[in-house]
């Protein structure tokens, strides 16, 4: 028969030890560290807290321990399928663990992220996943004193605040740009939207490519703060067509962009890859399954979620990673959209 109850009916942690013939400690291990028991006792405690219905009071335990088990992730939209193969990648690698994943929303603003770090600092959460480098200063003061783990993700810098799992942005726009100038293209244009640090490393890997190659212009470059759309590729083409009549390739910093590229050029006729090779970033699914297959280049999402919660979980329950900064890199993905002119 299970214990005494208390006042407020709530199933007691001696409750859930006496049911699975362990002691409270060991019951408390379980709900703290699972992996400190033994397969089968682990097996004991979770059926009997299953059998009684048993919350584990995360409030008092945030109170003996000073962290609640939540960490936080801040990515800045909720829409982009970037952010949503990370995303997946957390939550996969953390399934089964003691922690809850709380995602927010930082819209691509700085203020709104600094506000958001000072909520989290207030929960005192077990770690925090935040995307980018670029925290304003008051943003990665409030980092540095939180007293938990931390992994920037989506790329890689020289001063991490802790810990860091991506890539670099200006090699792989670097490496693009190559790509394209290696297939005899001379007149590549840059089309941008949302010019947030991470395309504006792209923008900048792409300037040196060109420069390296005496091949750089600024009216091959055409930018717009406003958010990507499919739709605004194709206008931004337009407009740098306008400036640019001779343009015989696109690098776009993403794939909806790219995507938008292609539509305006069957649109007008223009032959892609003989009159215009394309590029885009991030190879979503899609890039393969259009008509010429666009080139991407693929950058490891699903694995930087599932590397930086492994990093992250790692370095609050045990030794910290040997290292801390995971360069996950990217490939280019050559497909048909730029492959050189049939003569």
């Amino acid at each position: 028969m299970a214990g005494k109850r208390t006042q407020s009916g709530k199933v007691r942690l001696a409750e859930v030890a006496k049911l699975a013939g362990v002691s409270p400690i060991t019951a408390s291990r379980f709900f703290r560290n699972p992996d400190a028991l033994s397969s089968a006792k682990r097996q004991r405690v979770d059926s009997a807290a299953r059998e009684l219905g048993y919350v584990p009071n995360l409030a008092a335990r945030a109170l003996a321990s000073h962290r609640t088990e939540v960490i936080g992730v801040l990515i800045p939209s909720l829409t982009n399928n970037v952010f949503s193969d990370v995303l997946r990648g957390i939550y996969d690698a953390s399934e089964g663990s003691r922690y809850s994943i709380q995602f927010v929303n930082t819209r691509y603003s700085i203020l709104q992220e600094e506000k958001l770090l000072r909520l989290f600092q207030a929960q005192t959460p077990a770690g925090l996943i935040v995307t980018g480098i670029n925290q304003t200063p008051e943003s990665r003061a409030v980092m540095e004193a939180m007293n938990c783990p931390i992994v920037q993700i989506m790329e890689i810098g020289p001063d991490p605040v802790d810990m860091m799992v991506g890539f670099s942005h200006y090699d792989a726009a670097f490496s693009a740009i190559s790509h394209l100038i290696e297939g005899d293209r001379k007149r590549i244009g840059f089309i941008g939207a949302r010019m947030d640090p991470r395309v504006q490393r792209r923008l900048e890997g792409y300037r040196d490519a060109m420069k390296r190659a005496d091949l750089f212009d600024p009216n091959l470059v055409l930018t717009t703060p406003v958010a990507t759309a499919v739709t605004r590729g194709g206008t931004l083409l337009g407009d740098l067509l306008t400036s640019a009549p001779d343009l015989d390739a696109v690098f776009c910093v993403n794939d909806d962009l790219a995507l938008g590229v292609l539509f305006e050029c069957q649109r007008r006729g223009i032959a892609v890859p003989n009159d215009m090779a394309i590029v885009g970033f991030n190879d979503l699914e899609f890039m393969a399954a259009t008509v010429p297959p666009l080139t991407s280049v693929r950058t490891n999402r699903y694995e930087m979620g599932r590397n930086a919660i492994t990093m992250l979980i790692g370095a609050i329950d045990g030794p910290r990673p040997d290292t801390p900064v995971v360069n996950l890199g990217y490939e280019l993905m050559a497909r048909e959209s730029s492959a050189p002119r049939r003569r």
